[in-house]
């Protein structure tokens, strides 16, 4: 990495003719060689795979739609040194019935008062500082984060901490004692117990080994992916997949209080597969535990649509060898040979410490082809039909959620991204001014 003019001297760029040592050695030329990569099209073979037809459904017990989206922005709030940066979040959950929908499918033109019947949503909104911020009442960039998490779920997502508990200890069902935390954010002692019992009316704990205060949402253990020097890039993603899912849980949970019937007529779409990634990848465990708990007592319809990533890529790339109407349920074998260079391991099935559902891919009625996750109650190597719950309800509906505007898109998940998400103009710009404003930060 070359020296970066701070003053009036000039930049130190990269050597013209250093890859002549790269090219030229053996060590280099021998792994490339070695190297596998994704299959294309005319190499793929569907024949020993799972592939089924759609069964229409003449009664469609779905009433309502509820879409889950989140996106940010990273915004510099002091360009010179020394830099400093924060991040907005902003997460929705549109809800509309399926109905209001047909009807203006219906019509020959659509009433603006009409459209607002699909406008309904709800935000909520986060900021967290990113690099060289701190709040004031902080020692640190990363107690600055954790703190700002744990304010958003007491204060933002009203009664999420309530939910997080009920998640994370699955109060639904059997009340789990403790969840063990990876590793204290202050002292890194490593498997800290949090008893349920032992937690405060403020959703916090004790170290066992430093006697120092552990918030409930330290469980996402996001502190592990915080360096004070280099910043909290590597979380943005973490966090909106996070969040997103844990509105989800929110949304059951109150479902569940109020009128738990309700879900039989409830159809959730997350946009992005059913997993959490990286520090957060353990909260696919109690997901996958309230999954079980639901299809056990209650219900649940529940699809994960992915827009973009190596899936969705492949299946563009295989669409046409599908029937109108056909899914292909993903095996593991079928992922490693054919999506991500690999080779299946039934003792590490994919997604085994990510994922609390599986794949597959549709080509609806119309001509669309999805990537859709749904979630299953176990982790599955060769997943059949029957491992999936409401799957021709789940997949009718989709059919009915099409939209023109994008290509295999849905309605619900681009009208919720148009609603929350943040451009980079003129959103980035507007919110660099405002925070700038809001922090008083003095012109270098």
């Amino acid at each position: 990495m070359g020296y970066v003019s701070k003053r009036k001297r000039p930049n130190e760029y990269a050597s013209k003719s250093s890859h002549v040592y790269v090219i030229n050695s053996p060590s280099v030329r021998n792994f490339l060689a070695r190297c596998d990569l994704p299959k294309r099209a005319d190499e793929v073979s569907l024949d020993n795979y799972l592939i089924q037809s759609l069964e229409p459904t003449d009664d469609n017990p779905i009433r309502h739609i509820i879409a889950i989206d989140g996106g940010y922005s990273e915004v510099p709030v002091q360009v010179e040194f020394p830099s400093s940066t924060i991040a907005f979040f902003q997460f929705g959950a549109l809800t509309f019935n399926i109905r209001d929908l047909e009807e203006l499918d219906e019509q020959p033109f659509i009433d603006p008062d009409d459209m607002t019947k699909l406008k309904q949503i709800q935000r909520l909104e986060l900021v967290l500082p990113i690099r060289n911020v701190a709040l004031k009442d902080e020692v640190t960039l990363t107690s600055s984060v954790r703190r700002a998490m744990y304010e958003f779920f007491r204060n933002g997502l009203d009664d999420g901490l309530a939910t997080l508990k009920w998640l994370i200890f699955q109060e639904y069902d059997r009340a789990l004692d403790q969840w063990n935390l990876a590793n204290c954010p202050h002292c890194n002692e490593r498997n800290v117990p949090l008893k349920r019992n032992r937690m405060s009316k403020e959703y916090t704990f004790e170290c066992m080994f430093c006697n120092k205060e552990i918030f409930l949402t330290d469980v996402f253990r996001l502190h592990e992916a915080i360096d004070d020097d280099v910043g909290a890039g590597g979380i943005l993603g973490y966090v909106t997949v996070t969040v997103e899912q844990v509105i989800l849980a929110h949304l059951i949970r109150l479902i569940l209080k109020m009128r738990p019937v309700l879900l039989d007529e409830i159809l959730f779409i997350k946009d992005g597969p059913l997993a959490f990634f990286g520090q957060t990848a353990n909260v696919h465990k109690p997901m996958r535990e309230l999954v079980k708990f639901l299809f056990d007592r209650h219900n649940l319809h529940l699809a994960g649509l992915e827009k973009s990533g190596p899936f969705v890529e492949h299946a563009d790339e295989i669409a046409q060898r599908l029937g109108l109407g056909e899914f292909l349920i993903l095996s593991d074998e079928y992922i490693y040979k054919y999506i991500i260079p690999g080779r299946a391991n039934p003792n590490n099935p994919y997604g085994c410490t990510t994922y609390y559902g599986n794949k597959i891919i549709f080509r609806s009625s119309d001509d669309r082809t999805y990537v859709i996750t749904l979630p299953t109650t176990e982790v599955l190597t060769n997943p059949t039909v029957h491992d999936f719950r409401n799957l021709d309800v789940i997949l009718s509906n989709i059919q009915k959620l099409r939209c023109d505007m994008y290509d295999d898109a849905l309605f619900p998940v681009a009208l919720v991204n148009k609603l929350v998400s943040l451009a980079d103009h003129p959103s980035t710009r507007i919110l660099q001014r405002f925070a700038v404003d809001t922090m008083h930060v003095h012109p270098g």
